[in-house]
């Protein structure tokens, strides 16, 4: 595997000079449809802004005589927006029920067109995240208030070589990863003259998800901590979630690839330990097990304190009755995987696999209503991350680097920035023909200088 750096993953540090804005400019939504929309509790967990980002090469579009940025335009405002409209509206706190719900108002979601002196190519390897990507995106931090703040965000960026970036902002508490996978696609396949997808239906009845009366805790949750000391998004009565993808300047970010080989070496090296299963090591597994042994081995001083891995873990088929193909709200919650610190990095990688089996075989239908409940009595609650535990993001399985927009595919997708040593992120490795599917895989993460030494020499040996 490879430790791919270059002045700890930054790339060229684009400045404002560097980026001329157009005034933003509101999209309504063709479809009146005024409605309030429920928010689970999962939605009202992580209602924080997301922020997207791809980069094309340009050329090879069937309308030579049409610009990009008129073509997302028009594509947003005249279709996208017609089974999105909900994306055209508004976050609300409701004073009754102290919840937040999605109003739709159709106050528009907004577009910027922007041009750069620069060629895409002065900007390095745009696959290594970079804090000053933020400036080819339109945040909603801008805004000043809740009732103000847009659901989406979209903002094209024209290179001098003739490449392009489309950068989106998205609410988290409206679309989960896969919901938004699913809209860029649509949008995508809209840019290229293919209309939306056949069958296509976007399903937004979130009530299925809905708290039990009385709420049943029937499990312990320790993958989540209570929000006494924050604002949670049921208290919040103007401000969102900040985004844990916020850059850190306490800590060094590199980024570390696992080729395909790799990866086939750690699952072998589990599925030969095999403990307590007999089922085969998945790709997503063998990964996440060897940086969960690495960073514990860097992070923990004390080797007889828990140590614990959070995950994601999509509940669309899980939850009775199995939620619809096309069901736009939040449908992950938060597994968990934790043991003994000194247990952790003195048995073999197969022993961190078999315990994130256990965690994923935990999430039924009854913990899923479980952890509802437990939010609904908690009012709200954060990923468990304290102590030396990390949330491990798994952007590699979203289908951002298959978008084409008219143009092929882009040389990369995915987040713009993440520097909080509390999450990791992984990425689909391009060069390494990664990706859901198979291939390679980046890995993301913040430590202090000192744990990082550690923590290269450890998650290096494979």
């Amino acid at each position: 595997m490879d430790n791919n750096n270059n002045n700890n993953g930054y790339t060229y540090s684009i400045t404002d000079q560097d980026i001329s804005k157009q005034d933003p400019v509101v999209l309504f939504s063709p479809n009146h449809t005024f409605e309030t929309i429920f928010l689970s509790n999962i939605d009202q967990a992580v209602s924080f802004p997301v922020e997207t980002l791809f980069f094309f090469r340009g050329g090879g579009r069937n309308d030579d005589d049409d610009d990009i940025a008129a073509t997302v335009r028009r594509a947003v405002e005249e279709d996208l927006l017609v089974p999105y409209y909900f994306m055209a509206g508004r976050l609300q706190f409701n004073e009754e029920s102290s919840r937040l719900e999605l109003v739709c108002n159709n106050a528009g979601a907004v577009f910027v067109e922007a041009t750069s002196r620069l060629a895409m190519e002065e900007l390095g390897d745009v696959s290594l995240p970079n804090p000053c990507f933020r400036r080819l995106i339109h945040r909603p931090g801008l805004y000043k208030s809740l009732a103000d703040t847009p659901l989406m965000t979209i903002q094209v960026t024209k290179f001098v070589c003739g490449g392009y970036s489309i950068g989106f902002v998205t609410n988290h508490g409206t679309l989960d990863g896969k919901s938004a996978g699913q809209m860029f696609e649509s949008l995508a396949s809209i840019c290229r003259g293919e209309g939306l997808k056949p069958n296509f239906a976007v399903h937004n009845d979130r009530t299925s998800l809905r708290a039990r009366t009385p709420p049943r805790i029937q499990y312990p949750h320790h993958e989540y901590v209570t929000l006494r000391d924050f604002s949670s998004s049921f208290t919040a009565l103007q401000h969102l979630h900040p985004s844990p993808l916020i850059f850190s300047k306490n800590y060094v970010h590199k980024l570390f690839s696992f080729s395909y080989n790799d990866i086939s070496t750690l699952k072998e090296k589990a599925n030969i330990y095999g403990r307590a299963t007999n089922t085969k090591t998945t790709s997503f597994e063998a990964v996440v097990a060897h940086v969960w042994r690495s960073r514990t081995r860097a992070v923990f001083a004390d080797f007889d304190q828990p140590s614990t891995v959070l995950f994601a873990v999509d509940v669309r088929s899980l939850v009775t009755p199995a939620l619809p193909e096309g069901f736009v709200g939040n449908a992950v919650i938060t597994a968990f995987a934790t043991a003994r610190a000194g247990d952790l990095v003195a048995e073999p990688v197969g022993y961190a696999v078999g315990k994130m089996k256990e965690g994923r075989e935990r999430v039924t239908d009854d913990y899923v209503r479980s952890v509802i409940d437990w939010l609904e009595v908690h009012r709200g609650g954060v990923p468990a991350t304290r102590g030396g535990n990390f949330y491990v993001s798994a952007w590699w399985k979203l289908p951002f680097n298959e978008l084409d927009f008219g143009s092929g595919k882009p040389v990369h997708g995915g987040p713009v920035v993440s520097g909080n040593d509390e999450f990791v992120l992984l990425l689909a490795d391009r060069r390494r023909g990664g990706g859901g599917g198979g291939g390679g895989v980046s890995v993301w993460l913040g430590l202090e200088e000192e744990k990082m030494d550690k923590f290269m020499g450890y998650v290096l040996d494979l």
